[in-house]
């Protein structure tokens, strides 16, 4: 049997590893694939479109008929959106290779899916879709919280930031600065590293993380 493995992570400074483990040890135990016959697709940018390279040479593969399964470690390292992640496991599936999701407890899926596995996967997916937007919503609310507060106006503006007459402003490097401090909330990254990509300090890591509501945490 040839298995695709396929793993991502938002940014550079994410760790692969546990996905490769996850997924290998998959293939191996519950597929009985030899490591000879598994191709790992790797990817290290955003998850929210299937504008990615490992995406782009896994599908590739699989419209030449090379796999007979893909295994992801969970939904959300194959799409955050409901739409992307029906079409690509209608893709895979069209050509007679199964979908396997490590983590999700989903039974695999193959050309003809039971309507209850693919209601699961849709619920699924619309959850990890919610969950994203759901973040950027407690952001937002958690700005307008703050600037309500008098207080607030005074001092030097949070990292991610700038003061505009009072208001705070999102920087071009904001998007940065959250997936920073997630990656340290996830012992996924220190608080040095994390200062050093940020070219702040460690206080004003630990000042940020103190404030996590400002950056949907």
């Amino acid at each position: 049997m040839q298995v695709g493995c396929y793993v991502r992570v938002s940014t550079t400074d994410q760790n692969l590893d546990r996905q490769l483990t996850s997924t290998s040890d998959y293939a191996q135990d519950d597929l009985g694939a030899s490591l000879q016959d598994i191709e790992t697709y790797r990817d290290k940018n955003t998850g929210t479109n299937t504008d990615r390279s490992g995406y782009r040479d896994l599908m590739a593969d699989v419209e030449d008929n090379n796999l007979d399964a893909v295994v992801v470690h969970d939904i959300t390292r194959l799409a955050r959106s409901l739409q992307d992640l029906d079409r690509t496991v209608e893709r895979v599936t069209s050509h007679d290779t199964e979908v396997h999701f490590v983590r999700d407890n989903l039974p695999p899926f193959i050309g003809d899916d039971d309507p209850m596995a693919r209601l699961m996967l849709q619920m699924l997916g619309a959850f990890a879709e919610w969950e994203a937007r759901v973040k950027q919503m407690n952001t937002r609310e958690g700005i307008a919280a703050r600037q309500e507060n008098e207080d607030y106006h005074h001092g030097p503006a949070p990292l991610g930031f700038l003061k505009d007459d009072g208001q705070l402003v999102e920087t071009e490097h904001y998007h940065d600065v959250v997936a920073a401090l997630e990656m340290v909330q996830k012992d996924e990254l220190s608080k040095r590293k994390a200062a050093e990509r940020l070219d702040c300090a460690r206080s004003t890591i630990g000042r940020a993380l103190e404030r996590s509501e400002l950056y949907g945490l």
